[in-house]
């Protein structure tokens, strides 16, 4: 399909100062031009614009598109079709919300890729971490204390669940990695800290021996590729960035000297406001247990002071959600959260460009230029000016296109 997009105001992914009566033309998956000039393509479906503003499609890096419930101890009991049919229902969301692109950074996998891939299920361009590579009694380990085994009756080191593997020492982690990376992985995450939602790991634990995050890196750098560690103290995150870690999950309890730190060695800081914020207004009516609400109170109380630190040390930031369960239609939630430490172009640079950097698609995801792939929205008023415009559930956007494929035209 051609596809031929007049009198635009062009928001590249980096400039403040957006180009307007500009012309795009998609021709299939890419587009072809972009000029200020009049472009002739006779056989093009043409759409006038308006003079609206168009851009990037946006990234949303941090996804868990098979968690069909807050509390990850029942995503195995519920069961593979369940949680698949969530997924569905969860990237469709995002596609319809704008977010053209989404990173699933634990969970996803080559079949839920191939499923969109022949639009089995309608959903964005999707790239997947696989299984999240945990230790044992790790962040990824879901076991209860009463449980010597996993449910499937094998040794911790061979367990995969839904979202994890379970993987102990530098042999153990090495073949773990490569495993995943066979099966199509764009990246490897491993969990670096303790978290909140596991039950029995403090969040202010560090996870992995440093020759063990070594050796995963490797594994990566091997494949052209990089490890992202799930982070939540300033110790875990220095540690891992120090081991190599190309990205970082969440870094909510960032100190100034770490963010520091973590800005001079050029590594990436994914934070994710949305799951913090919705499971600390709604968890307990959820069920959430008082030992991972506890732990919550503790993310929620510094999110924001973290924010303010790496804006501080100029940490290049990604957008992420890391939205679970049901919570899935609170996506948008993130840009509204930004607002408190960031403006507007800084939040839109992090949902555009610098996710397309984050995933290594520099000039391909995140921009609009030639020979980038045509993902690309419409929004109804000026999101520069008011971020708020794609908090409203893709409401305000009046085209969203997605690898040349027109997914809603209200122009």
């Amino acid at each position: 399909m051609t596809l031929l997009l007049t009198n635009a105001r062009i928001f590249d992914g980096m400039n403040e100062e957006c180009a307007e009566g500009m012309s795009v033309l998609i021709d299939g998956s890419h587009i072809r031009e972009v000029s200020e000039k009049e472009i002739r393509a006779a056989d093009a479906q043409l759409i006038d614009v308006g003079g609206k503003t168009l851009m990037p499609g946006l990234i949303d890096l941090h996804t868990h598109a098979y968690t069909a419930d807050v509390d990850l101890t029942q995503l195995e009991k519920v069961g593979t079709p369940y949680n698949a049919l969530h997924a569905g229902r969860m990237l469709r969301h995002g596609l319809h919300c704008g977010f053209t692109t989404m990173r699933d950074i634990g969970g996803g996998d080559w079949s839920l890729a191939k499923a969109l891939k022949d639009k089995i299920i309608e959903g964005p361009r999707f790239f997947y971490a696989g299984k999240i590579l945990s230790m044992t009694g790790g962040h990824g380990d879901f076991r209860d204390m009463h449980d010597s085994e996993h449910e499937f009756g094998a040794c911790s080191c061979s367990v995969v669940g839904t979202m994890s593997v379970i993987a102990d020492g530098i042999d153990e982690c090495i073949k773990a990695a490569r495993e995943e990376l066979r099966r199509g992985a764009h990246c490897i995450k491993i969990m670096g800290s303790g978290g909140v939602t596991s039950p029995l790991d403090p969040i202010w634990m560090n996870q992995y021996r440093d020759d063990e995050i070594r050796a995963i890196v490797r594994e990566c750098e091997e494949r052209r590729t990089y490890v992202s560690s799930h982070c939540h103290p300033a110790s875990g995150v220095r540690r891992s960035v120090e081991a190599g870690v190309r990205v970082i999950e969440h870094g909510t309890l960032m100190d100034a000297e770490t963010a520091a730190f973590v800005a001079g060695k050029g590594a990436y800081v994914v934070p994710t406001l949305a799951i913090i914020f919705a499971l600390m207004e709604g968890g307990s009516a959820m069920g959430i247990s008082p030992v991972v609400m506890d732990k919550l109170k503790v993310a929620h109380k510094s999110a924001i002071e973290g924010l303010d630190h790496m804006r501080s040390a100029n940490v290049k930031l990604g957008l992420g959600t890391d939205l679970l369960g049901e919570l899935y239609d609170q996506q948008c939630r993130e840009f509204t959260l930004r607002r408190e430490v960031f403006e507007p172009i800084e939040i839109l640079r992090q949902a555009t460009s610098m996710g397309a950097e984050i995933l290594m698609h520099e000039g391909r995801l995140g921009c609009v230029k030639p020979d980038a792939f045509a993902d690309l929205i419409v929004v109804d008023g000026d999101p520069l000016k008011d971020i708020g415009l794609l908090s409203q559930n893709g409401e305000r956007l009046d085209l969203i296109i997605r690898d040349g494929e027109i997914i809603k035209n209200r122009l």
